[in-house]
C-alpha cells in the first residue's frame, strides 16, 4: 500500500478486483450498524460508500465503538469479498468490505440539527442555515453533482457549435428587462449607482457590432423580484447566446441540437423529442391556453362557440348575443383506452375544481350509450351535442369541458383546466421530455395599471415588418421575431431576432412613451453602436436552473442550487442581507431612511 497521507481509493472505487488489498479510505461515517458484535461503518466521500467491518478481536475495535455519525475517518484495512447473500448490487462497492486494521479519526461532529443519511423532509429554515449539511445528502449531493456535468455539456456542445465563450460586465447600467434591478452604491461616484445585470442582453449585442459572430456564456444573472418555485430570489444562471448574420430559423436549426443533446445525456431512459414543433404563439394560447404548454398532455381544446350560438343553454347563449368577442372553448377529455369510463362525479369533481378557482363553474358534457349526458346535453339538444361529439372525435367513455367568456380572460383557466384534466385522466406521458418553440410573440401588451402600451417581451426584438409596421400597424397587432423555447409546460428559453436599426429602436420606445432622448440617455451604448455598423443579429438565453430541475425530476430550484435563500429572500446559512455598519454608510455617501 502506498502511504499517501489520507487515501489510497475513493469510497467508490474498490472492485471485486481489489480483493486481497491493503488500502486506506477516507471519509464520513455514512451509518453505523452493529451485527452481533461485528461493527458495520458505511464510510462516504463524494464518489460513493464502502462498507467497513470490525470485530472485537480488532486492536483498533476500542477506537470503532467511539464512532459517530458525521465523524470523518481515515481507515487502513484489506478488501474482501463479500460472501454471496451480502453482496449490494445497488453500489458500485457492494462486491466488497474493508476490515479495519486502523481507524484515526480527523474529526469528530456534534449531534445532528438534521439527518444526513436518507431524505425525509425537513423543515427548510433548518435545512438552509445548515445547508452545508444538508448537501450531504444523497439525492441533493447528486443532483448539484448533475448540474455541474450538465454546465460542462452545454458548453462543448456551444464550443462543437462553432460559439465562443466571453465574459461580460456585472457592474453596469440599469436596463429594463421587467423587473427590479440590485443596485450597488458607487464609494467613487457619491450618489450614483451600478446595477447587477438582469441580462448581459446589451453587452452581447455590443459584442455582435465588434465582429465576434458567435457568442455564449454562462451568465449570472441578478433580478430583485419575489420568489417562486421555478425562480429563485436574487439571481438566476442562464446559457446565453448570439449570432450575426442569422434569422430565426438559423438561431433554432444551430442551438436545438445542442440543448436537445444535453436532454439526451441526462435524461435517465426518458424519450427526447427530435424536432421541436413551431408553435405560433396565438396558436398555442388557443389550443393549450398557455404561452409554455405541456405537450406530453395530448389534449387540445376546441371553438365550440356555433353549437351554442342561439341554443338553448342560455348561460351560454345569451353571453354570445350580447358581445361578439365571446367564444366557447372545449376542453375534450379522450378517455385512456381500457379506463373506467368518465360519468358524472368526475365531472361534478371538475366543476368544483373550477368553482375553487374562482370560476363559476365548468360545464361538462359525457358520453354513454351513444348520446350525452349532462345539463348542457339537455338544453342544447342531441343535434348539437352529436355535432361537438362528431368534432372533437369523442366516444362513450369520454367527456368534454366547456369554457366560456372573453378569450383574454379565460385563456389561463382554460388552460389549467386542460393541465388538471390530464393528469387526473393520467393521460400524460410522464416518460419523455417535451420541447418546442414557441413563435411570432406579441411586439406589445397593453398596461392597465400604467395605461400605455408596453413591450409585451424582450425590448430590443425586431417587430415583423420592421419600421414600417412600427408607423403604419396597430401597435397591439404587431408581432415580433420572438421565440421562447418550451419543456414540460416550462419555458426553458427566450430569444428573438434584435431591432439593430438605430431610428426602428427609437420608435419601438417612443410608442410606449420614451421620447428620443431617453432612449440616447438610457440605451446610449447600443444607440451608438447601431450607428457604425451593426450587423443583422439574434439568439436566446436559456435558464440553467429550470433545465437542471426539469432533468432532475424536482419541483423547486432549491433541489438543484447550492446555496439558495429562503422565500423571503434570505441567506440563513451566510446571514445576508445584513446591516452595513456607520463608516461602510460613510463611505457611500448614504443615510438610510427606513420604513416603519
Amino acid at each position: 500500500m502506498t502511504t499517501h497521507r489520507y487515501r489510497t481509493h475513493t469510497c467508490g472505487a474498490l472492485t471485486a478486483d481489489d480483493a486481497g488489498n491493503n488500502v486506506r479510505l477516507s471519509g464520513w461515517v455514512h451509518r453505523i450498524r452493529d451485527h452481533g458484535g461485528l461493527l458495520f461503518i458505511d464510510l462516504r466521500d463524494n464518489y460513493g460508500i464502502t462498507q467497513c467491518v470490525i470485530d472485537p478481536d480488532s486492536a483498533a475495535f476500542a477506537d470503532a465503538e467511539k464512532v459517530r455519525s458525521e465523524w470523518v475517518l481515515r481507515i487502513d484495512g484489506e478488501v474482501k469479498l463479500r460472501d454471496a447473500a451480502a453482496v449490494n448490487t445497488n453500489i458500485a462497492t457492494g462486491g466488497i468490505e474493508i476490515f479495519i486494521r486502523e481507524i484515526e479519526v480527523l474529526s469528530v461532529a456534534k449531534e445532528l440539527p438534521l439527518p444526513v443519511f436518507g431524505d425525509a423532509e425537513y423543515p427548510e429554515d433548518i435545512r438552509l442555515r445548515y445547508r452545508f449539511l444538508d448537501l450531504r445528502r444523497e439525492k441533493l449531493h447528486a443532483n448539484i453533482l448533475k448540474r455541474t456535468k450538465v454546465i460542462s455539456a452545454m458548453r462543448a456542445g456551444m464550443g462543437d457549435a462553432g460559439f465562443t465563450e466571453f465574459s461580460t460586465p456585472i457592474l453596469t447600467a440599469s436596463s429594463p428587462e421587467g423587473a427590479r434591478d440590485f443596485l450597488v452604491p458607487s464609494r467613487i461616484h457619491p450618489g450614483k449607482f451600478f446595477a447587477l445585470p438582469q441580462a448581459p442582453q446589451q453587452y452581447k449585442q455590443l459584442l455582435m457590432v465588434a465582429g465576434f459572430d458567435r457568442y455564449f456564456q454562462v451568465a449570472p444573472c441578478f433580478r430583485d423580484e419575489d420568489p417562486r418555485a421555478d425562480r429563485l430570489p436574487g439571481e438566476f444562471y442562464q446559457l446565453d447566446l448570439e449570432m450575426s448574420f442569422v434569422t430565426q430559423e438559423d438561431v433554432w436549426n444551430t442551438v436545438e441540437p445542442v440543448i436537445t443533446n444535453v436532454f439526451e445525456k441526462f435524461a435517465d431512459g426518458k424519450r427526447v423529442t427530435k424536432g421541436w414543433k413551431r408553435i405560433p404563439y396565438w396558436e398555442a394560447i388557443r389550443k393549450y391556453g398557455s404561452d409554455k404548454p405541456d405537450l406530453r398532455n395530448p389534449i387540445e381544446m376546441a371553438d365550440t362557440t356555433p353549437w351554442f350560438r342561439g341554443s338553448g343553454f342560455k348561460v351560454f347563449a345569451n353571453q354570445i348575443e350580447a358581445d361578439d368577442k365571446v367564444q366557447v372553448w372545449a376542453i375534450p377529455a379522450k378517455n385512456k383506452v381500457g379506463a373506467e369510463p368518465i360519468g358524472r362525479a368526475f365531472c361534478d369533481r371538475m366543476n368544483a375544481w373550477a368553482q375553487g378557482q374562482g370560476q363559476p363553474g365548468l360545464g361538462y358534457i359525457f358520453f354513454k350509450d351513444g348520446q350525452g349526458s349532462g345539463p348542457i346535453a339537455k338544453n342544447i339538444g342531441e343535434e348539437r351535442t352529436n355535432a361537438i361529439r362528431d368534432q372533437l372525435g369523442l366516444v362513450d367513455g369520454d367527456a368534454v369541458f366547456f369554457v366560456c367568456g372573453v378569450p383574454r380572460a379565460f385563456y389561463k383557466f382554460a388552460g389549467e383546466a386542460r393541465n388538471k384534466v390530464g393528469f387526473d385522466l393520467d393521460l400524460v406521458d410522464t416518460e419523455q421530455f417535451s420541447l418546442c418553440w414557441v413563435v411570432d410573440f406579441p411586439f406589445y401588451e397593453w398596461n392597465e395599471e400604467e395605461k400605455r402600451i408596453d413591450f409585451a417581451h424582450n425590448p430590443f426584438s425586431m417587430p415583423q415588418g420592421g419600421l414600417e409596421a412600427l408607423n403604419t400597424d396597430s401597435p397591439l397587432e404587431l408581432l415580433a421575431y420572438q421565440y421562447d423555447a418550451v419543456c414540460n409546460g416550462y419555458e426553458i428559453a427566450s430569444g428573438s431576432i434584435r431591432n439593430q436599426e438605430p431610428e426602428t429602436m427609437v420608435k419601438a420606445f417612443e410608442l410606449t412613451g420614451k421620447s428620443r432622448e431617453e432612449v440616447e440617455e438610457q440605451f446610449g451604448g447600443l444607440y451608438r453602436a447601431f450607428q457604425y455598423g451593426a450587423p443583422p443579429h439574434g439568439g436566446a438565453a436559456f435558464g440553467i436552473d429550470r433545465i437542471v430541475m426539469l432533468l432532475c425530476g424536482v419541483q423547486n430550484l432549491r433541489e438543484i442550487t447550492a446555496f439558495p435563500m429562503n422565500q423571503q429572500a434570505e441567506d440563513l446559512l451566510m446571514g445576508a442581507p445584513s446591516p452595513a455598519s456607520a463608516k461602510q454608510m460613510r463611505e457611500l455617501s448614504i443615510r438610510l431612511n427606513v420604513q416603519s
